[in-house]
């Protein structure tokens, strides 16, 4: 280090001296004046390389690139397309933001090459209808892709239902439709999403149906796309109860298809003798099932009886908060007759209907009467003693259907309860991908919002099997958000030339995330050179 004037300069070893496509590179050598080294235009890196280290581990980048024949000049459709799927992965927003906020303040721009000038909502809106054709060979990509990278097992389908609302009238998508809200939101149109996942929740596809669809109307399409894509041979097929019907099973049998089906509640009672018989089998502590036989089934069926007890102290707590609500609202008719302000039996009887109206749960397990005793309208009631023997004895208990008879009572459950990874893939799709609510509203629009949250997910169970395989659990939302907090700045160094050199250096990461990213086994860049695009 030398020192001129007030001015220190020392030498510094640099990047090799290169041109990278016709960009001068940093020279090997140089006397830098470190008193006036700086940084500048901080950006998040670590999430947004981690989603492009995904896309191309599942080769993604390929597909795209092959796919989508790029017709613009400047910026190809799988760049497009890349931009929207890793915004959604890291941070879900709408379009706008994306290139508004999103793509300046990452290192995108950096990674992919592209100007942030170039990127905008309009081109954004557009970067996936190209793609929406080829949802079928992107399924069996993704599939063969996961198949090699994990060795998945693809023997359970599992498949569910969700729906997702609209802001907005949605006027110009005829499957906007009002239906059965799963988020509590009747008073939107929405539309019906169906998910087929395996048993580690790794997605293998979906449909998208009119928000009025019910579930069970739903299977055929669902299952004849799937065994278009993945073939028929050793499938068991695994739904919730509102998939059954009778043309489900119609339609399940027809072609020896396995399954496993939950059965409505209402069918519980064809089994009031074997609930209180013995012969129950422990899976673990409160839980406890059994085969049985039922004159409802085929030959080739059998039934599983579950029991929970935690699943019943829920239903008896549902139970008596209704019993308690509805007969404190009796005791309140019953003083508005006594003290006149409902003078008639017909108008109590008006009233009362509007009560039960209200608590048709509770209705069952009461015997009600209403008479006009002398010009005093009188209310009586009293608990139904058969009705609330049957909720004691069934409390906790629900059935399942099956035509795998080789298979134990435990094993069939422990194969259907793994449901809740589809449930689960609903709630990553809601809570960390926004895929709710939705505010396109074409429907062609719809279908690409759909399908950004979809390869984001898929993003997320890949990391996921990768933290699985490094021992840190199946959940890799705590590892995202440690991974964030590595960022590329760029560092510049004043020469003695009177000339800056601009270095783009990533964050040096804490010694428990390094940890981390040793056993996922990723090797982020430390230094971006000028040629550094995915």
């Amino acid at each position: 280090m030398s020192c001129r004037g007030a001015k220190s300069f020392c030498s510094a070893e640099l990047l090799p001296s290169q041109r990278h496509h016709g960009k001068q590179a940093a020279p090997e050598w140089a006397e830098v004046n470190v008193s006036a080294v700086r940084t500048e235009r901080p950006r998040r890196f670590g999430d947004v390389w981690l989603a492009l280290e995904l896309l191309r581990r599942l080769h993604l980048d390929r597909f795209f690139q092959n796919q989508l024949a790029s017709t613009r000049p400047d910026i190809a459709w799988a760049d497009l397309a890349t931009i929207v799927i890793v915004a959604r992965f890291c941070e879900p927003s709408s379009e706008l933001y994306i290139a508004e906020h999103f793509y300046k303040n990452s290192a995108l721009a950096d990674l992919l090459g592209i100007p942030a000038n170039k990127i905008y909502d309009n081109r954004l809106y557009r970067a996936l209808d190209p793609l929406l054709p080829h949802k079928d060979q992107l399924q069996q990509h993704l599939k063969e892709r996961f198949g090699k990278l994990f060795q998945i097992n693809y023997d359970l389908m599992l498949y569910d239902v969700t729906s997702t609302y609209f802001e907005g009238e949605a006027a110009a998508n005829p499957q906007a439709q009002h239906g059965h809200s799963r988020d509590h939101r009747s008073d939107c149109k929405q539309v019906c999403i169906a998910l087929v996942v395996t048993k580690e929740g790794i997605p293998l596809g979906y449909e998208i149906f009119a928000g009025n669809t019910h579930d069970s109307k739903t299977v055929e399409d669902i299952v004849t796309k799937m065994e278009k894509l993945y073939g028929k041979a050793d499938r068991i097929w695994i739904m919730d109860r509102g998939m059954t019907s009778p043309k489900t099973l119609t339609l399940l049998n027809e072609e020896h298809r396995r399954y496993i089906l939950g059965m409505p509640k209402s069918q519980l009672k064809y089994f009031a003798a074997e609930l209180e018989q013995e012969g129950w089998q422990t899976i673990r502590e409160g839980l406890e099932v059994k085969l049985c036989s039922a004159s409802l089934g085929r030959e080739e069926e059998v039934f599983i009886l579950c029991r929970s007890a935690a699943r019943a102290a829920k239903e008896k707590a549902i139970h008596d908060r209704f019993l308690k609500c509805l007969e404190a609202e009796l005791c309140q008719l019953q003083k508005s007759c006594d003290t006149g302000r409902v003078p008639s039996a017909q108008l109590a009887e008006r009233r009362l209907g509007r009560l039960l109206e209200r608590h048709q749960r509770a209705a069952a397990f009461f015997t009600i009467t209403v008479r006009d005793n002398n010009g005093m309208v009188q209310v009586t009631w009293s608990q139904c003693e058969p009705q609330k023997t049957w909720a004691q004895i069934s409390e906790g208990c629900y059935v399942l259907r099956s035509n795998v008879k080789n298979w134990t009572a435990t094993e069939l459950w422990q194969a259907y309860i793994q449901l809740t990874d589809a449930e689960a893939a609903f709630r990553i799709h809601k809570n960390d991908l926004e895929l709710r609510p939705i505010w396109h509203q074409k429907e062609k629009r719809v279908h690409a919002h759909i399908l950004v949250c979809f390869l984001a997910y898929v993003l997320w169970k890949c990391f996921g099997q990768m933290c699985k395989q490094a021992g840190l659990g199946d959940e890799p939302r705590k590892v995202i958000a440690e991974l964030k907090n590595l960022q590329l700045t760029d560092v510049v160094l004043p020469t003695r030339k009177g000339i800056d050199i601009h270095l783009r250096c990533v964050s040096k990461p804490d010694p428990d995330l390094a940890l981390l990213m040793h056993k996922l086994k990723l090797k982020p860049p430390v230094r971006l050179t000028p040629d550094h695009n995915l």
